[in-house]
C-alpha cells in the first residue's frame, strides 16, 4: 500500500508504500485512527519535506498541499488534519477537504507570534478504519520585513570630560528589531542625523558607539551637545527609527582664578578679634561649586606674627579678610599684605596662567580706648594659714594699653565671698583684713579664689578682670592627741591581755600629722620604771606593764609629738584602770566594778549632787519666804545680819560637797588670804591624800598666777585638769577656789548675796513706771 501527496499546484509529489500482512484489520469504531497492531507490518520511512507560506499573505484561503491515498478509490477516502492551527490554538487556521485531501490557508499568518506549525494528517476509510499510518506535515512561515527597528532607550546619555583626546568612548546606543535576526529584515545600521557644528562625535553603524573625533572641546563654550540619532533595517535601507543622545561635558580646572583689583584697601579697630575687616573678590569661569571653581586664598607677607586669617565665602567664592589676634594701634599702625589666590583642586598643567593670581591688601588700624592689662593673669600667691589680719597678700596692678592717652587706674573687689581681702584702690596691693577660717566653704582644695577688676578714667570707662589664686600653707598649729577616750584598762600582771592600744589624731594636714611619737613623760622618772611604750605604726601605741602593779585608777603622764616642722608637742594625762584578768586577758567581774567606779561616776558623788541640788531648792524657799517678809516689815533691813562673814553660813548647812572630806579638805583661811604660804606643817610633809588616789601619784608643782589677762583662760583651763587629777583637794564635785574674790581681794566681791548689803537705801519708786508688772516688784523691795 502506498500515500501520495500532492502539492499545490502540482509544485511537488510524493509517494508513500506502506504493506501489512494478509490478515483483515479489525474495525474500531470509537478510535477510528488507530488501528490494531498486525504481525509482519513494514513502517513507511518517507518523510515529507516542510511546506513554506509567506506571512501575511492575503488571498485566503490559499490552498497549500493535496494528501492523497492510492489504498482505495477516489470517493471512499475521508482525509483529516490535527495540532496547532485547526484543533488547537490558534484555531481554525488550517483546514483539509475530507474528500480530496486539499489542505487550505484560512488566516493571516503572523511569523513574530508563530514562525511554524506541526500538523498530523490521517486517511481512513467509510467504516473510520485507517488505511495509512498518520503523517507529519510541517508549515513554515516565511518572513516578511513587516517591523520597524526600535531604540531600547528615547534618549540615551553620555559623559565625558572637556579636552578629550579624539577616540574618547562617550556612550553606546543599542536598538532591535522583531524581524528574523537570519534576514535582511532585522539587519540594522546606525546613523547620526544631526548635531550641530564642529562635528565633535561620530557613531559605529554595526554597535552604535559613539566617540569624539576631534579636540575642542570646552565646557566653558558647550556645556551639552544634543545628538539626533537613527537606526534602520535591511542593512541601512529598509524601515527606520530616531532617537537623541545626550553628551554633558564635565568641567575640569583649565582656568585658573584671578582677583578682579590689584589692590585693595580696608580698615579695622584694635583691641578686638573676631571681626570681619573687608572681602577680596575673585573671578573663575570653571564649573561654579566645584573644586576646579573654589578659591584658596594664601597670606604670603605682611603678617608675621599670624593676626589675619582669610576664609572662604561658599556663596560668592569671595575671601573674607578677619582678624584672629587682637591688633594694637600704638604698635603698628598699618598692614600691608600680599595674598595669592588658588583652586581647591589642581589647575591643570595645559591651563593659561592667572594675569592676577595676587594681590596686595592695605589695612589701617584704628585707636580705641583699651581696657587696662593685668601682666599675670590669674595671678597665683601664697600665704600661711591662720594668718593675723592686715597681712600683706600680693600687688595685683594693671597696665593701661592706651600709651599715647594720660589715663588713671582704680582697682576694687569683684569676688570675695568671704570678705577677706582688702584692696588698695590706687595700687592695686591686697592684703587680709581678718583671719580666714580654715573650715571656709569657699576654700577647695587649699585654695581660695577672688576677682579684681581694674578700671580705667577714660571716657567711656574700661574694665579688666584678673582673678587671684590664693594658696592657704598649712602650718603645724596643733599638736597631737590621743584618740577619744584617754582612758583604758590593763591586766595587773605584765604578761596578761594584749595591753593597751593607743591612738592618736592631729587636726593639720600632711605632713605636719603623723607618724606621731609617743613617749612617758620623763619629769616622771616612776612612770618608765613601771610601764612601757612600744611604737606599733605611724599612728598608734601599745602600753604594757613592766611590773605587776596594784590593782585600781593610775594616771599616766604622755608626752605626744608630730612630725611637723617645727614638731608640736602635747602633755597628756591617760587614765589607766589596773585590774585582775582572768585566762583570757578580760577584767574578772570584781575588777571592773572597780574600774567603774574609778573611772566613772561613783556613788557617793551621786549623793553629793542630790543634797546640793535640795540645799539649792531650800535657798531659793529662804530667799523667797524672807522676800515677803521684808515687803512686810519695810522698816527694816532687806537681809538682817548680812554684815557677817557669809562664807562661814553657807559651810552651816553642811549640805553641800562631798561630805566630811570637803570639811576636812576646805580652807576657809585660803579664801580670805590666798596669798599667805601654806602652813609650816603642810609644806614640811607630803598633803593628805584622798583614799582614792593611786599609788603612783606624783605631786604637782606650784602654779604662777599669769601676768597677762589673756591667759587667764588657759590658766583657768589648766587649773581644772590639775585639781581634776590632784587627789590633794576635795572630790570633782566640790567647788574649787582659784582666786580670792571676798573683802580686802583687789576684784572686789562677785557674791550676789553680798551685792545686796547696800541695798537699804535704794529707792525702788522708779519700777511703778515700768508698768503694772513691776509695781508688785516695787512693794517687795520699796515703800509703799
Amino acid at each position: 500500500m502506498s500515500c501520495a501527496l500532492l502539492f499545490a499546484f502540482g509544485l511537488l509529489t510524493q509517494s508513500l508504500g506502506l504493506s501489512w500482512a494478509d490478515s483483515e484489520p479489525e474495525p474500531s469504531t470509537l478510535y477510528p485512527w488507530r488501528r490494531a497492531p498486525v504481525p509482519g507490518r513494514v513502517r513507511r520511512a518517507w518523510v515529507i519535506p516542510p511546506i513554506s507560506v509567506s506571512e501575511n499573505h492575503k488571498r485566503l484561503p490559499y490552498p497549500l498541499v493535496q494528501i492523497k491515498s492510492d489504498k482505495q478509490q477516489l470517493g471512499s477516502v475521508i482525509y483529516s488534519i490535527q495540532g496547532p492551527g485547526v484543533d488547537e490554538e490558534p484555531r481554525n487556521v488550517f483546514s483539509i477537504d475530507k474528500f480530496t485531501g486539499r489542505v487550505y490557508l484560512n488566516a493571516t499568518l503572523d511569523r513574530e507570534k508563530t514562525d511554524r506549525f506541526r500538523l498530523r494528517a490521517f486517511a481512513l476509510d467509510l467504516g473510520g478504519s485507517a488505511l495509512e499510518e498518520p503523517t507529519d506535515l510541517e508549515i513554515v512561515v516565511v518572513d516578511q520585513n513587516d517591523n520597524r527597528p526600535a531604540f531600547l532607550q528615547d534618549v540615551f546619555r553620555g559623559r565625558i570630560p572637556e579636552g578629550a583626546i579624539p577616540g574618547t568612548f562617550v556612550t553606546r546606543a543599542e536598538a532591535t528589531d522583531a524581524d528574523d535576526p537570519e534576514t535582511d529584515n532585522a539587519a540594522l545600521r546606525f546613523s547620526i542625523l544631526e548635531q550641530g557644528s564642529p562635528e565633535f562625535f561620530s557613531i559605529d553603524e554595526h554597535t552604535g558607539e559613539i566617540r569624539t573625533v576631534q579636540v575642542g572641546l570646552d565646557r566653558e563654550v558647550v556645556a551639552v551637545y544634543n545628538l539626533s540619532l537613527q537606526v534602520a533595517d535591511m542593512s541601512g535601507d529598509g524601515l527606520t527609527a530616531t532617537a537623541s543622545a545626550i553628551i554633558s561635558i564635565d568641567d575640569i580646572n583649565d582656568n585658573a582664578p584671578e582677583f578682579t583689583k590689584d589692590e585693595f584697601f580696608m580698615e579695622t579697630v584694635e583691641a578686638v578679634s573676631g571681626v570681619d575687616v573687608g572681602r577680596l573678590e575673585v573671578e573663575d569661569r570653571d564649573l561654579p561649586g566645584s573644586p576646579n571653581w573654589v578659591a584658596r586664598f594664601t597670606i604670603l607677607e605682611g603678617d608675621p606674627d599670624g593676626q589675619f586669617k582669610i576664609y572662604t565665602d561658599p556663596k560668592t567664592n569671595e575671601g573674607v579678610l578677619s582678624v584672629v589676634k587682637p591688633l594694637d594701634y600704638e604698635s603698628r599702625e598699618q598692614y600691608e599684605l600680599r595674598v595669592s589666590v588658588q583652586n581647591e583642586a589642581p589647575l591643570q598643567t595645559a591651563a593659561p596662567r592667572a594675569r592676577r593670581g595676587q594681590t596686595r591688601v592695605s589695612v589701617w588700624v584704628q585707636d580705641t580706648n583699651e581696657a587696662p592689662v593685668f601682666p599675670e593673669n590669674p595671678l597665683r600667691t601664697s600665704i600661711a594659714e591662720g594668718a593675723p589680719p592686715g597681712t600683706s597678700v600680693a600687688t595685683f596692678s594693671a597696665r593701661d594699653p592706651d600709651t599715647q592717652q594720660l589715663q588713671r587706674i582704680s582697682y576694687s573687689k569683684d569676688y570675695d565671698p568671704e570678705d577677706w581681702l582688702q584692696v588698695d584702690g590706687a595700687t592695686g596691693r591686697i592684703q587680709t583684713q581678718r583671719v580666714l577660717s580654715p573650715a571656709s566653704p569657699f576654700l577647695k582644695d587649699g585654695w581660695y579664689r577672688a576677682i579684681i577688676l581694674a578700671m580705667d578714667n577714660a571716657m567711656p570707662p574700661s574694665t579688666a578682670t584678673g582673678t587671684l589664686s590664693i594658696e592657704i600653707l598649712e602650718v603645724n598649729d596643733h599638736a597631737p592627741a590621743l584618740a577619744p577616750p584617754p582612758s583604758g584598762s590593763l591586766c595587773s600582771e605584765p604578761d596578761q591581755g594584749p595591753g593597751l592600744l593607743l591612738g592618736a589624731t592631729d587636726e593639720d594636714l600632711p605632713p605636719h600629722g603623723a607618724p606621731f611619737h609617743f613617749q612617758l613623760n620623763p619629769r616622771v622618772p616612776d612612770l618608765s620604771r613601771n610601764w612601757s611604750l612600744s611604737q606599733i605604726n605611724v599612728s598608734h601605741a601599745r602600753l604594757r606593764l613592766r611590773h605587776q602593779a596594784s590593782e585600781g585608777l593610775h594616771r599616766l603622764s604622755l608626752l605626744l609629738q608630730d612630725s611637723g616642722e617645727p614638731p608640736q608637742q602635747r602633755e597628756q594625762t591617760l587614765n589607766v584602770t589596773v585590774c585582775r584578768c582572768g585566762t583570757d586577758g578580760a577584767c574578772l567581774p570584781g575588777a571592773a566594778a572597780l574600774r567603774a567606779g574609778g573611772v566613772g561616776v561613783s556613788l557617793g558623788a551621786l549623793v553629793i549632787v542630790l543634797a546640793s541640788t535640795v540645799v539649792l531648792l531650800v535657798l531659793i524657799l529662804l530667799a523667797a519666804l524672807r522676800t515677803r517678809f521684808r515687803g512686810q516689815s519695810r522698816d527694816k533691813s532687806l537681809l538682817h545680819g548680812l554684815q557677817e562673814d557669809l562664807r562661814d553660813n553657807i559651810l552651816n548647812y553642811d549640805e553641800q560637797g562631798g561630805g566630811e572630806e570637803d570639811q576636812d579638805a576646805y580652807d576657809i583661811n585660803q579664801l580670805r588670804h590666798p596669798v599667805e604660804p601654806r602652813a609650816t606643817s603642810r609644806s614640811l610633809g607630803r598633803p593628805p591624800l584622798r583614799r582614792d588616789a593611786p599609788f603612783s601619784y606624783v605631786p604637782q608643782p606650784h602654779r604662777v598666777l599669769p601676768t597677762s589677762p589673756s591667759d587667764i583662760a588657759n590658766f583657768i583651763s589648766d587649773g581644772l585638769a590639775a585639781a581634776d587629777s590632784d587627789p590633794s583637794v576635795p572630790p570633782y564635785d566640790t567647788a574649787l577656789i582659784y582666786d580670792y574674790e571676798g573683802d580686802g581681794s583687789v576684784a572686789g566681791t562677785l557674791s550676789s548675796i553680798l551685792s545686796s548689803l547696800g541695798d537699804e537705801d535704794q529707792d525702788y519708786d522708779y519700777l511703778r513706771d515700768w508698768g503694772p508688772r513691776f509695781a508688785r516688784l516695787a512693794d517687795m523691795y520699796g515703800y509703799q
